[in-house]
């Protein structure tokens, strides 16, 4: 099927999120696949041929359509919160209001209670539920559903929701890319149908995805690298890319795409230089990228190196990107030069990189390069001016400030995340030597 269809299919990929943020998983849908929520392990299929979108409560071992409210905040009425007169300072907690044991939610679970009736067995016997506030009850309902019926929002891994789920878990494996300067990094490149980008990716395929995603099967996206050792794509399969998709990403060393004029000599003093990081580069992207989506879903994807991984996901496999580009389309990029530079690699000098690519860009290019630090890009600036190889130079640094909207509580979230990477932009000009 295609990754345009309203509706999961087996073998795509999904993004669990379980209780509003509590756990995000990938996972990739087969008859087989499980996941461990609480300490039961919930079988996949149910998800199959279902809507992205859908919200999934657990009862048992079994996923379910949920059915009425997801967020019990809607049962607040308008009128409601405004004449609300009563509050929690006479209420003591020392775990005597709740009369219901441990031992009967036991024994209504084996009788076949589903979660949202244990929950209201709760609300019932709870002597200070009544006289908490509305917020309060909400709070405490809540947290009950998590424990006794959770729900799982299906949503689809596009470049926001993957960057999110990766930046909110595990930063440092994207560079500490978050999803506004990822948006602001294609924007400052101008990635648009039928252009040619390349692409220097070391955050395990994040920008590759991003850029082909966007794309939409036009144009072409070269991933190039430094080295004998191409940089990890893990990432780019989590995307649900079609075939057509997949065949516009490529994959070249930049030795390849460098112009005849750049003698052996100073190729091979680039490749000895950057050989070794690129390698360990990409052996850590490769051990860490699958692995990490497997210790992020706790089995949502399994590691293909692990042995009596319980539950194990078998599923069909994604559409293989990254083949290596023909001689006849390098020859091409050569000739016309490529449409847009982005560059993501924490690891290496940044001018040294911008230096040597600089030249395959066409006149009038944009280019947007991403670092987590600010004073690289500054020293590439600063080399880009006295060079006189850009115009329209600035370093960004983008702010995202995130707010919860409720009903008479809307107010920045108290944490966020106060720093989001700086991107040196431009637009490169022709040399007058």
């Amino acid at each position: 099927m295609s990754e345009t269809s309203r509706v999961t299919w087996e073998g795509c990929s999904v993004l669990l999120d379980i209780n509003d943020g509590d756990r995000l998983v990938f996972a990739r849908l087969s008859p087989a696949a499980k996941l461990k929520i609480g300490n039961k392990n919930c079988s996949l299929q149910p998800l199959i041929g279902s809507p992205f979108g859908t919200v999934f409560q657990v009862d048992g071992t079994v996923l379910s359509p949920a059915q009425g409210n997801v967020n019990s905040a809607d049962e607040i009425k308008d009128g409601q919160v405004n004449v609300e007169s009563r509050d929690n300072r006479a209420l003591v907690d020392n775990n005597t209001a709740q009369s219901l044991t441990g031992e009967d939610i036991e024994a209504m679970r084996k009788q076949g209670a589903k979660g949202n009736e244990i929950i209201e067995a709760l609300i019932a016997n709870s002597a200070t539920f009544d006289k908490k506030t509305a917020f309060s009850q909400e709070k405490y309902r809540l947290k009950k559903q998590k424990k006794y019926a959770p729900k799982v929002l299906m949503r689809r891994p596009v470049a926001r929701s993957i960057c999110e789920a990766y930046f909110k878990k595990y930063p440092s494996k994207i560079g500490f890319l978050r999803v506004d300067t990822l948006s602001l990094l294609l924007s400052m490149a101008n990635v648009s149908s039928n252009s040619d980008i390349l692409v220097v990716d070391m955050v395990g395929g994040l920008i590759t995805g991003a850029v082909a995603e966007r794309l939409g099967g036009t144009g072409f996206v070269c991933n190039s690298y430094l080295g004998k050792a191409p940089y990890s794509m893990d990432i780019v399969r989590i995307f649900n890319l079609s075939d057509e998709i997949c065949k516009r990403i490529l994959r070249s060393p930049i030795s390849d795409l460098l112009s005849q004029k750049e003698t052996a000599e100073q190729i091979l003093q680039h490749d000895d230089v950057c050989n070794v990081e690129s390698q360990s580069n990409d052996q850590m992207c490769a051990s860490t990228s699958i692995e990490e989506i497997s210790h992020l879903s706790e089995n949502g994807i399994s590691d293909p190196g692990a042995k009596n991984t319980e539950p194990v996901t078998k599923a069909c496999k994604a559409p293989k990107a990254g083949e290596k580009a023909q001689q006849e389309v390098i020859d091409l990029w050569k000739k016309n030069g490529f449409s847009s530079l982005i560059i993501a690699a924490p690891e290496l000098d940044t001018w040294t990189l911008v230096r040597d690519l600089m030249p395959l860009l066409a006149n009038s290019a944009p280019f947007a390069i991403y670092h987590q630090y600010l004073q690289p890009l500054a020293n590439c600036m600063h080399n880009l001016q006295l060079e006189k190889m850009a115009i329209g130079l600035q370093i960004s640094e983008p702010w995202l400030r995130e707010y919860q909207v409720l009903p008479s509580r809307t107010h920045p979230c108290m944490q966020m995340s106060a720093f989001g990477g700086y991107i040196l932009s431009g637009t490169k000009i022709c040399s007058s030597s």
